[in-house]
C-alpha cells in the first residue's frame, strides 16, 4: 500500500457534485479506479458521511482509509495485474465505524453496470420486450473472493432528471449514500446495492431541473406496500409452476374456436377478506362447480384507491398487494389452470392517475403522459393519458402486456376503454381537442400502439387472447394488423348488450311490437369476433341488478333472467357475466361488500344457479354452440319472423355441420303444439330422425313451470317454412329449448 500522494485526483467541482448528491456518474469517483498515469496503484474511494473510521478489507488484509474531503474516504493499494498486464480490480469490503460501532458492508460502487449495451440500445429504440428484467428492482447474485454477493440491481428511466438516488429502509430512508449513475442517451439510471433482498422497501429520489428533490415509487416495481402506504418493495419470485400441461396445450389450439364462458369478478368483494391463497381454494372450487371455462379478474395491478376497482393504476408491474404477494397470485393462477380454468385479467393502458408518488410528471416533466393538454388529460376520469407517440412509453406498455403473459401465465388480457384511446375527441367538446395531421379525429399514435401490442403478444405467446372493450363501431378491431386492423382476438359486443337489456325491459305482452330489436344483433354478429358481456358496468352506479331490470313479479323476473342467460349462451359469440348475477342477486354491486351469498338460500334463486351450471356444461359439450361463433356458417335462421308469438328459432352448427336447434320464447305464455322447421341434417338423419331436448330453461329444477318435452321427438315429413321436415313442440313461457338429433 502507498500513501494518498499516489491517488487519482478529483477536481473540487466534481467532489462538490458528489457530496451534494447530484453527480450524474458517482461511479466515476467512487469505487476502485486505475489509470495509466497511476498504473502501479489502485485508488478506492467511498462516501461515508458522519463515519468516524473507514477500513478497506481485501484478501491481502485491512487498510485504513483516510478522510479526503466532505465524507469521502480514500485508500491507495498496490495494483495487481493479470498475465496480459491488465489491472485486476480488487474485491473488497468496507468496514465503517459510527459512534464507536463497526459494521461491514459491500460497496455498490465497485460493480459494473447491470444493464448491458444491447439492453440500453433496445430501451433507447423502444423495443425491449422484456423491460421488467432490466428496469425496476431485480435481485442478483455474484461470485466473490470474499464471499458471494447477493443484492438488488435498481434501475429507472428518468431522462430529464439531474440526479437520482435510492432511499429505503436499508439506508434509513437517506439516499445520499446510494446515488445512481446515468447510462447516457438511454435515459436510464442504475445502481446495484449489495445486501438488499426481497422485502426491502424503497423509492427513487429525483432531482428536477429546478433543483427540487421529490420521491417516486418504481414504475417497474414487481411489488408494493399495501395502500395507503406507497413505497415499492423488492421481490424475488421463488414460485415453481406446475401448469405445464395447460401451457403446452394452450400453444397448440386456437382459443377463438374454443368454448369461452367467463365469470367476471372483483377480487376484493367476491368473498370479502380472502387472500390469493384462500381464493385458490374457494374460488377455484366454485368456478369448477359452475362449469365456467374462464375467470376474468378486474384489474389486479397496484392501485391506491380501492373504490376505483383497479382502473386507476399506479403500479403496472406490481400485483395488488392487498391480497398477497406475486408468488401467491401465481399460486392462484396455477391452481386455476390445473383445474382446467383459464385466466383473463383486465389491463388499463388508456390512462393513469395523477397521484404525486407515481407516474405523473415522473422526472419533473410530462414523461409518461402526453404533454399536449388537449391530449394528455382525460376529462371524464381526471386522469393522465399516456404519450402513445413516445417510443419509450409504448415500450413500457407493450412490455407490461408481455409481463402479464410471461411472468403470471395469464391466458388473456381484456383491454379497458379502447374507444377512449382511438378517438382524439372522446368525451370532448369542440375546442377541447386537436385533430391529427390529416384533420381527422383518430389518434394515430394510439392505433399504432394497439397494433404493436397485439402483434407482439400474439407472436410471443401462442394461444393467448387479446380482448377489446371497444364501445363504438370502429371497423377492424379483430381484423389482423397485416390488413390494417387493430389485431385483437375478441371484442366485447356492447351493441348486443345494450339492445338486449333494453328489449328485456319491455313487458312480455309488448315484446311483439319490438321484435326487430332482439333480432337486429344478427345483422352484425359476424362483423367482429365477439364476446357477449353482461359485465360489472351493468350492475353499478344506480343501474340496479340484472334481475331488477326484468319486468313482472318475482317469478317472471327470475324466468326472464333464465331466459336472458339462455339466449346469451345460444347466440353466436362467447359469454361473460359478472359475479352475483349467476344467482340473481337483487342489490346492485358495491366493492365495499361481498356479493349477497344469502340470496342462494332462496330455492328460486338457487334454480337460476342450477340452470347456469347445467347450461355451461351443455355449452362446453356441444361444439355447435361455440366452434363457429365468428363464422356465419355456424348460424342459420329457422324462423325470424314470428313476432306475433315473440318466438325465435335457429340452428347452431359446428365445423362438421352437426346441428342443434334453439327455440326461444320471449312471451309470458306457453305454446302447445308449436311447429318449427328443421334443418336438413342429411346422411343417416332422414324423415325418421329423432330429436332430443337437451336443455329447457323452464325445468322445475331451475324454478320453472316445467313445460318440457318428451325424451324423444320424431321429425315429421311435413314441409314448413320451405324445409322438408318439421316437428311439433311444447314451448315454455319465457323459456329456451335446445334440441339435437339423437
Amino acid at each position: 500500500m502507498s500513501n494518498l500522494n499516489n491517488k487519482i485526483p478529483v477536481d473540487d467541482y466534481s467532489f462538490g457534485l458528489l457530496t451534494g448528491g447530484v453527480h450524474y456518474n458517482p461511479h466515476g469517483i467512487l469505487g476502485a479506479h486505475f489509470e495509466y498515469e497511476y498504473r502501479d496503484h489502485t485508488t478506492i474511494r467511498v462516501f461515508k458521511p458522519f463515519a468516524q473510521k473507514v477500513v478497506i478489507r481485501t484478501v491481502d488484509g485491512e487498510f485504513e482509509a483516510e478522510h479526503e474531503k466532505d465524507g469521502v474516504f480514500t485508500v491507495v493499494l498496490d495494483s495487481k495485474r493479470d498475465e496480459n498486464n491488465n489491472p485486476i480490480y480488487p474485491d473488497y469490503r468496507v468496514k465503517v465505524t459510527y459512534d464507536g460501532y463497526e459494521t461491514e458492508m459491500d460497496d455498490p460502487y465497485r460493480f459494473s453496470p447491470m444493464i448491458g449495451e444491447l439492453d440500453q440500445h433496445l430501451i433507447g429504440e423502444g423495443r425491449h420486450e422484456e423491460l421488467w428484467k432490466v428496469l425496476g428492482a431485480n435481485v442478483k447474485e455474484f461470485y466473490s473472493e470474499l464471499g458471494d454477493v447477493k443484492g438488488t440491481s435498481f434501475s429507472v428511466w428518468a431522462p430529464n432528471a439531474k440526479a437520482v438516488r435510492i432511499k429505503g429502509d436499508f439506508n434509513y430512508w437517506n439516499g445520499e449514500g446510494h446515488q445512481m449513475r446515468s447510462l447516457g442517451a438511454s435515459g436510464v439510471w442504475e445502481l446495484f446495492v449489495p445486501g438488499v433482498e426481497t422485502g426491502a422497501q424503497y423509492k427513487f429520489e429525483i432531482l428536477n431541473n429546478n433543483g427540487g428533490w421529490f420521491e417516486k415509487c418504481d414504475p417497474v416495481a414487481k411489488y408494493a406496500q399495501i395502500p395507503p402506504e406507497t413505497a415499492s418493495v423488492v421481490f424475488e419470485s421463488k414460485f415453481d409452476w406446475s401448469d405445464n400441461n395447460w401451457e403446452d396445450t394452450k400453444k397448440k389450439i386456437n382459443p377463438h374456436t374454443q368454448p369461452i364462458s367467463v365469470y367476471e369478478l372483483h377480487l376484493g368483494s367476491w368473498r370479502k377478506g380472502l387472500s390469493y391463497n384462500e381464493l385458490a381454494d374457494q374460488l377455484v372450487e366454485y368456478i369448477k362447480e359452475m362449469n365456467f371455462t374462464h375467470v376474468e379478474f378486474m384489474p389486479v395491478a397496484q392501485h391506491p384507491f380501492e373504490p376505483s376497482w383497479g382502473y386507476q393504476v399506479t403500479g403496472y408491474f406490481a400485483i395488488n398487494s392487498r391480497f398477497g404477494n406475486p408468488d401467491e397470485f401465481k399460486h392462484l393462477v396455477n391452481t386455476l389452470h390445473n383445474n382446467g380454468i383459464g385466466v383473463i385479467v383486465d389491463w388499463v393502458p388508456a390512462h393513469f392517475p395523477k397521484d404525486e408518488f407515481a407516474l405523473a410528471n415522473f422526472d419533473g416533466t410530462p414523461l409518461y403522459e402526453d404533454p399536449n393538454p388537449l391530449r394528455g388529460e382525460h376529462p371524464d376520469w381526471g386522469t393522465k393519458i399516456f404519450n402513445f407517440g413516445r417510443k419509450e412509453v409504448r415500450n413500457f406498455l407493450v412490455a407490461n402486456a408481455c409481463y402479464w403473459f410471461e411472468d403470471f401465465h395469464i391466458d388473456a388480457l381484456r383491454v379497458d376503454a379502447v374507444a377512449s384511446m382511438l378517438y382524439l375527441d372522446y368525451s370532448r367538446e369542440d375546442g377541447q381537442w386537436q385533430a391529427n395531421q390529416y384533420g381527422g379525429n383518430e389518434n394515430l399514435e394510439a392505433i399504432d400502439f394497439l397494433q404493436e401490442t397485439t402483434a407482439t403478444v400474439y407472436k410471443r405467446y401462442p394461444g393467448i387472447m387479446m380482448i377489446a372493450e371497444e364501445s363504438t363501431s370502429w371497423q377492424g378491431v379483430t381484423a389482423p394488423t397485416s390488413v390494417g386492423g387493430l389485431g385483437f382476438g375478441l371484442k366485447w359486443n356492447m351493441g348486443w348488450m345494450n339492445d338486449t337489456l333494453e328489449y328485456f325491459k319491455h313487458e312480455p305482452v309488448h315484446r311483439s311490437y319490438h321484435h326487430g330489436e332482439i333480432t337486429f344483433s344478427m345483422v352484425y354478429a359476424f362483423s367482429e369476433n365477439f364476446i357477449l358481456p353482461l359485465s360489472h358496468d351493468e350492475v353499478v352506479h344506480g343501474k340496479g341488478s340484472l334481475i331488477d331490470k326484468m319486468p313482472g313479479d318475482k317469478w317472471q323476473k327470475l324466468a326472464n333472467l333464465r331466459l336472458l342467460y339462455s339466449y346469451q349462451w345460444t347466440h353466436p359469440g362467447k359469454n361473460l357475466i359478472f359475479m352475483g348475477c349467476e344467482f340473481g342477486q337483487w342489490g346492485e354491486w358495491t366493492e365495499a361488500n361481498s356479493i349477497d351469498w344469502g340470496t342462494m338460500e332462496d330455492w328460486d334463486h338457487k334454480g337460476v344457479w342450477n340452470m347456469l351450471k347445467d347450461l355451461n356444461q351443455i355449452y362446453r359439450t356441444e361444439k355447435s354452440l361455440y366452434e363457429l361463433d365468428h363464422d356465419s356458417r355456424g348460424f342459420e335462421w329457422l324462423d325470424i319472423n314470428d313476432s306475433e308469438h315473440s318466438v325465435l328459432s335457429f340452428v347452431r352448427k359446428d365445423e362438421q355441420g352437426n346441428p342443434v336447434v334453439v327455440v326461444i320464447n320471449f312471451a309470458n305464455a306457453a305454446f302447445e303444439g308449436y311447429r318449427i322447421a328443421l334443418p336438413n341434417v342429411g346422411g343417416a338423419h332422414s324423415e325418421t330422425t329423432k330429436w332430443k331436448e337437451i336443455f329447457n330453461s323452464d325445468n322445475e329444477y331451475y324454478g320453472g313451470s316445467n313445460v318440457v318435452n318428451p325424451d324423444e321427438i320424431t321429425a315429421e315429413d311435413f314441409e314448413y317454412h320451405g324445409r322438408n321436415y318439421s316437428l311439433s313442440l311444447r314451448v315454455p313461457p319465457l323459456g329456451v329449448t335446445i334440441l339435437k338429433p339423437v
